[in-house]
């Protein structure tokens, strides 16, 4: 069996998905998503604008991919398929009133997409925007590193004013996602 599909079952298990939607969205996610890949998330969720469509959301050290099904047909179909690198302006927001995070990025097309994750409890609302910090801030960093090489040589910088530097240790990923050797996964313990 592949990294990704050991990896994507016990993920899609910690979060509460359940069997028959594993079963379902599994074929359309694994012609997305190499057979080396790490899952990550794995979760349902939603779209603020498309409320009553059912999405479920695959995360991986690479990529972000999310399936949505319809309401009353109940189709299967892919709405996003990007590696996290072609991703701008990621952000998530924990909201503790609604017990829920909102995930939002720019996608390559210049679509700003939207994804609302409930959560149980507050601690699995934190849960996951640690682990949201472990998978995209290290790729935040390394992206504004390349902005500053970037920047011309030839002016002084200005306080206050363009990119800032990122210390290096928040360039670089956490161990237990860059270790080949066992197979590493971070544990949320949302349950949606």
């Amino acid at each position: 069996m592949d990294v990704f599909c050991r990896t994507f079952l016990p993920a899609a298990a910690e979060t509460g998905v359940a069997s028959p939607t594993v079963s379902r969205h599994l074929p359309v996610l694994r012609n997305c998503v190499p057979a080396g890949e790490v899952t990550v998330l794995v979760t349902r969720c939603t779209r603020p604008e498309q409320p009553t469509h059912g999405c479920l959301l695959l995360l991986t050290t690479r990529r972000l991919v999310i399936t949505e099904q319809t309401r009353l047909l109940h189709r299967l179909r892919l709405h996003l398929n990007t590696e996290l690198r072609h991703l701008n302006n990621v952000a998530w927001n924990p909201d503790p009133r609604a017990s829920m995070v909102e995930l939002a990025a720019t996608a390559v097309d210049g679509v700003r997409e939207r994804f609302l994750i409930r959560a149980d409890r507050p601690s699995q609302m934190w849960q996951l925007d640690a682990l949201f910090s472990q998978v995209f801030r290290p790729k935040m960093a390394a992206r504004s590193a390349v902005a500053n090489s970037a920047a011309p040589v030839d002016r002084p910088a200005v306080p206050g004013i363009g990119h800032h530097p990122v210390p290096a240790a928040a360039a670089t990923p956490p161990a237990r996602l860059t270790a080949p050797a066992r197979a590493p996964r971070l544990s949320p313990a949302i349950a949606v």
